[in-house]
């Protein structure tokens, strides 16, 4: 039996890094990121496809470690100092993006009669875009040193911060209320982090226990980078506050530091790229094929949607921060698309009936596809600009 279960593992494993390496061949010859290979084979190999991969649970949980090492990631690639600079208008920009979504879906909702939890709901899941997607996007297109760079991951934050107030009111809106010591503890921890952050900054140093041995050991400097990344993160989810946030946090830290954090960035490279790979993977699977060819109307209704609105907003606010009008409408391209966070706010939504489940179906092959063909809007975007 244990033979025959490690084989099993073994097949799949197999079929999805054969299919992951066909689809990647491919895509690349057409100068696509890995992102769209990944996602097309949880499709193929998923429960809605060939049923290679059905424990679909057990992937999205790898899939959610892998969003938190991605966090981790992309804190090392923030810079305190520019924040610190923009922090104001880069505040202003998404709360008008979320203002604005919630008032897209206002319209909606009153053509197609919804009730007000659908329409907050709906309005806070088109309102996030793909922190994995966009740092992808931003890499392939050489934007990750620029102005234009630093105003994306800056969006990014704010957007991943209010994830947790997003939560919150939707608990509140669906009937969960929240005890007040619940309330208590993610205030202070919130409270906090700030502080902590804001020690950081002035610092401009954090010691590192044992660093000089480490840095020098190949072996340990995996687990001691794990400890960095998945530590923050299990504190701030002890407060009840995001994981993702947590490692987004410790890894800011590190780069901030004038030691740098080179060691630690290599030593998780590789175990990044597997994991964020199974992030994606998860995401394909949810994708209902027989679904989305029964409504392909009104999902493609929605997509469209999706892509004005938060093209258009995005434009305006990474204007606002001081980009060009070119790589304005480039960067808000890269944030048409509805992120990985907007599959947890509509979990929560379908589990407290604030949509059906085709409300809930609908919503998660819509944002299933404006991940899926992202890559592919960005890049005739940034033909129709020449940016």
């Amino acid at each position: 039996m244990f033979a025959l279960a490690i084989s099993s593992e073994l097949n799949i494993l197999l079929a999805l890094s054969v299919v992951i390496v066909v689809l990647g061949l491919v895509l690349k010859k057409l100068g696509q990121p890995y992102v769209v290979a990944y996602i097309l084979s949880g499709v193929v190999l998923g429960p809605y496809g060939l049923e290679v991969v059905t424990d679909q649970e057990a992937v999205t949980q790898l899939g959610d470690i892998g969003l938190i090492v991605l966090m981790f990631f992309i804190g090392m690639h923030i810079s305190l100092p520019d924040m610190v600079r923009q922090w104001k208008s880069i505040i202003l920009s998404t709360a008008i993006q979320v203002l604005f979504s919630l008032l897209v879906m206002l319209a909606i909702g009153w053509f197609l009669n919804w009730n007000f939890n659908r329409i907050l709901l709906l309005g806070f899941v088109i309102s996030l875009s793909s922190s994995a997607v966009v740092i992808k996007l931003v890499e392939s297109f050489g934007e990750h040193n620029g102005r234009l760079s630093k105003g994306i991951v800056g969006i990014l934050i704010c957007q991943d911060i209010l994830i947790i107030p997003m939560i919150i009111i939707i608990n509140l809106v669906g009937g969960k209320n929240a005890s007040p010591l619940e309330i208590t503890g993610q205030l202070a921890g919130g409270i906090a982090i700030l502080l902590f952050v804001a020690y950081i900054y002035k610092k401009k140093s954090i010691k590192i226990p044992f660093e000089k041995t480490i840095s020098k050991d190949t072996e340990l400097q995996l687990f001691a980078a794990l400890i960095m990344c998945f530590g923050f993160a299990l504190m701030t989810s002890l407060i009840g506050l995001s994981a993702g946030l947590g490692a987004l946090i410790s890894g800011v830290i590190i780069n901030n530091r004038p030691e740098g954090g080179d060691w630690l960035h290599n030593s998780l490279d590789s175990f990044r790229i597997l994991l964020i790979s199974i992030f994606f993977i998860s995401i394909g699977m949810l994708m209902d094929l027989t679904f989305l060819f029964e409504n392909w109307r009104i999902i493609g209704l929605m997509v469209l949607v999706v892509y004005i609105t938060n093209h258009g907003i995005n434009t305006v606010g990474l204007r606002l921060i001081g980009n060009s009008w070119k790589e304005s409408i480039l960067g808000g391209a890269m944030l048409a698309q509805i992120g990985e966070f907007s599959f947890i706010l509509a979990s929560i939504g379908f589990g407290m009936k604030m949509v059906s489940n085709y409300g809930y179906q609908l919503t998660i092959i819509t944002i299933a596809i404006t991940i899926l063909i992202s890559p592919v809007y960005v890049s005739l975007t940034n033909k129709l600009t020449g940016h």
